[in-house]
């Protein structure tokens, strides 16, 4: 299939119509959300959810792990279940910026869609793949993606027709390179779904004492067989993912609560002070007073500069 027009040309610039300022803009389209910077970024700690996230222009990189992932305009990076990551944008300005697509994935909706379309197994096995991987996009998958940008547009669609693209996105993505990845996530009794259900664990009981052998037996797996499906799909260990849980979720209590450090350890599972602050400096490469300083003092120079507080 070959698309008769500049498809990445459309796309951003229809995304330039919604996201006019640098950040992420939730769509009226529910799963659907575009990200816009004009600058390089510095690291963002965050997690992120199963979803399609797609380069427009510029390019970016993500740190999962050990691993380091870069993708730019034209490839898509495909996340199959909630991880832990670092990202940055690589490549942005403001003649043109980095604009990028995401559409959330639901589980539901992709249970429901291979239950009634035959599609093929993968060749290879897919139990050695990360649970983020990146590949570019086909022709199929960009035609389907600008059409329901084009939504956007017409608001009074949305509803009636959005779901049916979003259905194409998903069988699109099922019969690529990467559906493999998807398949053996949901698929019950799999490696990877085992996986997935102890990431949904460490994420609801982060704060609670980890023990291996406990929730190796809550999903069905040796110790060692969980050791090593979890650092193959997710480049860390089980105690290496909980540990960025809790950061992740100290900064941001730090940060939207302004919760002390101490208050912030404690509620997010350390018992030593000293420790969740060694951890921390370690992790992030500043203390918690001076990281959250710093971050204080960068979002409100980009409030101070950006469109609206001009106009204000």
């Amino acid at each position: 299939m070959s698309l008769p027009f500049n498809v990445y040309q459309e796309i951003a610039s229809i995304a330039a119509r919604y996201a006019t300022q640098d950040g992420e803009v939730q769509t009226a389209i529910e799963s659907l959300g575009i990200s816009r910077r004009t600058t390089p970024s510095a690291p963002c700690h965050g997690s992120y959810r199963p979803c399609l996230a797609m380069v427009i222009q510029g390019s970016k990189s993500v740190q999962l792990g050990t691993d380091t992932i870069n993708y730019g305009a034209g490839d898509y990076l495909l996340t199959s279940l909630d991880l832990p990551v670092a990202w940055r944008v690589v490549e942005a300005s403001k003649e043109v910026p980095h604009f990028c697509i995401a559409l959330a994935i639901d589980s539901e909706k992709l249970l429901d869609l291979m239950r009634r379309v035959p599609i093929d197994p993968p060749t290879e096995p897919a139990d050695a793949q990360r649970g983020i991987v990146v590949n570019t996009a086909t022709p199929e998958l960009l035609d389907a993606a600008i059409r329901l940008l084009r939504l956007l547009d017409r608001p009074a669609d949305i509803a009636a027709m959005a779901p049916l693209i979003e259905q194409e996105i998903l069988y699109r993505i099922l019969t690529g390179p990467a559906g493999g990845q998807l398949m053996n996530i949901i698929a019950a009794g799999s490696h990877g779904n085992r996986i997935a259900r102890a990431i949904a664990w460490l994420r609801e009981n982060f704060a609670r004492q980890l023990r291996i052998e406990d929730l190796a037996d809550h999903i069905g797996m040796s110790v060692s067989s969980f050791h090593h499906h979890f650092k193959t799909i997710t480049a860390m260990t089980p105690v290496q993912y909980q540990k960025q849980l809790r950061l992740h979720e100290a900064r941001r209590l730090m940060l939207a609560e302004r919760l002390d450090a101490g208050t912030a350890g404690h509620r997010v599972g350390y018992q030593s002070p000293s420790q969740f602050s060694r951890e921390y400096s370690r992790f992030y490469g500043l203390s918690p007073s001076r990281d959250i300083d710093a971050s204080r003092e960068m979002m409100a120079a980009e409030q101070a500069v950006s469109p609206s507080a001009l106009r204000a």
